[in-house]
């Protein structure tokens, strides 16, 4: 069986490597922010990093010895049992994680650029709700299904493969990250990793296979650390770390606990240590933690909460 699966998956790896060429990748910047006001007085940090890994099951982080993601659960606050949206699809998922909205708010309940009915959110984003006060953004998505969320004016820097199902590993996104960060800095990065969803589809969730992609992802959060605080300094950024979705058998999308059950884990400047007690901890809470770390207000409606009892630094409201 094995034999027959590698020449496929090369194959598709080779159609990918194709339409990335054909099409070419996805870049968005936007144009420089006038020089005005000063920041707001951030609450906790400055930076901010978000990392998602795709298809990250919490189960598998002690499973597959995720020593990294480990790390950062011992030394910040984590629940893994937090929970993603329905369908708990990739674009849907992380719609409602960078909007802080659920899918009937949203309304991305597609999950492919093909089919799409339209190529960007209509509603608006972490990226942009930070950006109109002043700080900096940037994205690093390894999917082109991602196009959605590269919002003109949003992001001060994005990238996505290109092609219908193009897709980068992550030493690829990591090392685009680390050349980035040369130079540039951030208020908000996010960084998306996407080998446990590729496995998991391919092979199977808690599969051998699906075991070394999150393995390789967790030793790509540990070089995404290393290049942040190479550019921020050591203890001068937060970091929150999740996943879109998990899955079962060789899918995911529905409302089953292995898939829509995900981990959270805050680390970094201003965190306490210790696990979450919080009962329901949304993936839209995400959003409304990067706001709340930034001292910017929430847009009207949205349904994220953030999650303060993370962190022990705070300013009082």
């Amino acid at each position: 069986m094995t034999r027959r699966i590698v020449p496929a998956l090369a194959l598709a790896a080779a159609l990918g490597a194709f339409f990335n060429t054909a099409c070419g990748a996805h870049y968005v910047r936007s144009a420089a922010l006038p020089k005005g006001a000063p920041l707001p007085d951030a609450r906790i940090s400055r930076h901010v990093l978000i990392v998602s890994i795709d298809g990250l099951r919490p189960d598998a982080i002690a499973a597959y010895h995720a020593t990294t993601l480990q790390r950062l659960m011992r030394e910040g606050s984590y629940t893994l049992a937090a929970s993603t949206i329905h369908p708990s699809k990739t674009l849907p998922s992380h719609t409602s994680m960078l909007t802080g909205l659920p899918p009937e708010r949203h309304g991305v309940l597609w999950n492919n650029v093909v089919t799409a009915d339209t190529e960007t959110v209509g509603v608006p984003t972490v990226f942009g709700v930070v950006r109109a006060h002043g700080y900096s953004t940037a994205a690093f998505f390894s999917k082109a299904k991602f196009e959605a969320l590269q919002v003109d004016g949003t992001l001060d820097y994005s990238q996505a493969p290109g092609g219908w199902f193009g897709r980068w590993s992550s030493d690829r996104t990591v090392g685009d990250v680390a050349a980035y960060l040369k130079d540039g800095r951030p208020n908000v990065l996010f960084v998306h990793l996407a080998e446990p969803d590729a496995a998991g589809h391919a092979y199977g969730w808690m599969t051998d296979q699906y075991g070394h992609a999150v393995r390789k992802a967790d030793q790509a959060v540990a070089r995404l650390i290393a290049s942040a605080e190479q550019a921020f300094g050591k203890g001068e950024f937060s970091v929150i770390v999740t996943a879109d979705h998990g899955g079962h058998g060789t899918d995911h999308g529905s409302d089953d606990p292995q898939d829509v059950t995900i981990p959270w884990i805050a680390w970094g400047e201003g965190v306490k240590a210790g696990a979450l007690a919080r009962p329901h901890l949304m993936t839209m809470d995400t959003a409304a933690t990067v706001l709340w770390l930034l001292s910017v207000d929430e847009p009207k409606g949205w349904a994220g909460k953030p999650v303060v009892e993370a962190y022990s630094a705070a300013k009082a409201d």
